[in-house]
């Protein structure tokens, strides 16, 4: 092989090297981050006790006895945060599955299908889109007392579908019209396994990404929800811890260890998902990922 056949073939393959690196150290960065804390939110309630549970003792810094110190009612810190991990984690990702799948529903099925339901999910989208999304969930959130898991994760996912239903929609009107689409629907094909198997398939990258962008929204969403008093009143989430540091003027009193961990930890998990959903954009769309120069290589004597 030439030197100039060499210089091409490294000039070719270095770019996508380089390119799969950097996709595989956001992947890896981001799935480690949230690994390490859903292995904490699993592992650790079991493990600490009541975060309900009220101690005559005050305001404390962190020790061996409290880990993370204690609220100005006693209560144990480190287990609020424990159980909060989880319940956090819990309405994210169930958010993140219902708006999937109404987004799914509206987007894919009335594409594929056309005409008069198409035009009908189309309507019902939009009019989702143009509702304002955070004023409309305080409203409800006001107006219901007893706001517990299910009803904050039905109220975010009533509210965030329809952007991921636009793109879905869009993306299986161009998957309609393909050859192997064509060729199933006058194979006799149902539209059911149309859309199971040969639709659906290639929309999986769009799916995953808008799942792990749902799950980001839904957790910062109900942290604001809870901090303005609006979110979870029935069990604690990170947004009710801050809400509590809040009302307790921990950041007056200097009990840094009452609102640095659940913030800490909202702001890692919203790092790592973002940097799990580049990467899935970098995959859908490969224009995305930004070139390297590629160095020049001496020639072969």
């Amino acid at each position: 092989m030439s030197s100039q056949s060499v210089t091409a073939t490294i000039a070719q393959l270095s770019p996508r090297r380089r390119g799969r690196r950097r996709l595989g150290g956001k992947l890896v960065a981001g799935l480690s981050i949230t690994g390490a804390i859903v292995a904490f939110g699993l592992i650790a309630p079991p493990f600490v006790g009541d975060p309900f549970l009220i101690r005559p003792i005050g305001i404390t810094p962190p020790s061996g006895e409290f880990w993370l110190g204690t609220t100005q009612k006693g209560q144990d810190i480190f287990a609020q945060l424990a159980v909060s991990t989880t319940n956090s984690l819990l309405i994210g990702v169930s958010v993140g599955i219902l708006s999937l799948v109404l987004a799914a529903f509206f987007g894919i099925v009335g594409a594929y299908l056309g005409r008069w339901l198409d035009e009908g999910f189309s309507l019902i989208t939009n009019i989702a889109l143009v509702i304002p999304g955070l004023p409309l969930i305080i409203v409800i959130s006001s107006y219901v007392e007893d706001r517990g898991l299910a009803v904050v994760a039905l109220i975010l996912a009533f509210t965030s579908w329809a952007g991921g239903a636009r793109v879905l929609r869009a993306v299986t009107l161009s998957l309609r019209s393909r050859d192997y689409v064509s060729a199933a629907r006058v194979a006799g094909e149902r539209s059911w396994r149309i859309i199971a198997v040969e639709i659906l398939p290639n929309l999986l990258p769009i799916l995953a990404s808008s799942f792990v962008f749902g799950v980001v929204s839904a957790i910062l969403a109900e942290a604001g929800l809870s901090y303005l008093g609006l979110g979870v009143s029935s069990d604690y989430t990170w947004g009710r811890m801050l809400y509590e540091a809040q009302m307790g003027s921990a950041l007056r009193s200097g009990a840094w260890w009452w609102f640095v961990p659940p913030g800490l930890l909202i702001a890692l998990l919203g790092a790592a998902l973002s940097l799990i959903n580049f990467a899935l954009d970098e995959i859908v769309n490969p224009k995305l990922r930004a070139p390297r120069r590629v160095r020049p290589v001496k020639a072969i004597a």
